[in-house]
């Protein structure tokens, strides 16, 4: 594992209003170095999205934490969010592509096979993503994935951790970024206690592969 991996990626709950939701995204990226945030919205109006990314997006931006929104490219653009985040097969995968790059990230996730992850990695993406918040796997799932892909090959990866605990097991696989959804945004403690916990993990990781 490089000194200087793994980074964090967020991924936040389907949120349904804006303002209410900012101070958690502000604690959860107050205590450590994140990397990337991958901001979901509840309604599927692609007006009242815009809105929710538009208030919450300069919270991690201003903080130079790059913000995805899910699935839509065009979204994407007019929301002013710095790229995509794309699980809807390859079709949808060009599609975001064309669109956005080269100014603009996209990942692709919902992997399910090594032809998938092979398939997509070749299309010219910033990362690709093991697990998910909407594609559970098993934890021996993900840390073969990773292993796998880390050993092998160059575009980074994502591992979803659906705990914190996992993340010390993705970190000493190779993944590039340790993702997390409820295991942040859903601890009782609240997401600054969560970060601060998992950047503890990660940083005695690191300490040991140097």
């Amino acid at each position: 594992m490089p000194d200087d991996a793994p980074r964090l990626f967020l991924i936040t709950p389907r949120i349904s209003e804006a303002d209410s939701f900012a101070p958690q995204l502000a604690a959860a990226l107050s205590v450590c170095d994140v990397a990337c945030v991958l901001l979901r919205t509840q309604t599927r109006d692609p007006g009242d999205a815009k809105k929710i990314i538009k208030i919450l997006a300069p919270i991690a931006q201003q903080r130079d934490v790059a913000v995805l929104v899910e699935g839509d490219p065009q979204l994407a653009v007019r929301a002013g969010a710095d790229g995509c985040h794309v699980e809807a097969g390859a079709e949808a995968l060009q599609g975001a592509l064309s669109s956005l790059k080269p100014d603009r990230i996209v990942g692709a996730g919902a992997l399910q096979s090594r032809d998938e992850a092979m398939s997509a990695g070749e299309t010219g993406v910033d990362y690709l993503m093991f697990g998910g918040p909407d594609h559970p796997q098993p934890h021996e799932f993900v840390l073969e994935r990773v292993a796998w892909w880390a050993e092998i090959f160059n575009i980074p990866c994502v591992a979803y951790a659906q705990t914190l605990g996992e993340a010390a097991d993705f970190a000493e696989a190779g993944a590039d970024f340790i993702a997390l959804a409820d295991a942040v945004f859903a601890d009782p403690r609240g997401p600054t206690a969560a970060v601060a916990d998992v950047a503890a993990i990660l940083a005695t990781i690191r300490e040991k592969a140097r």
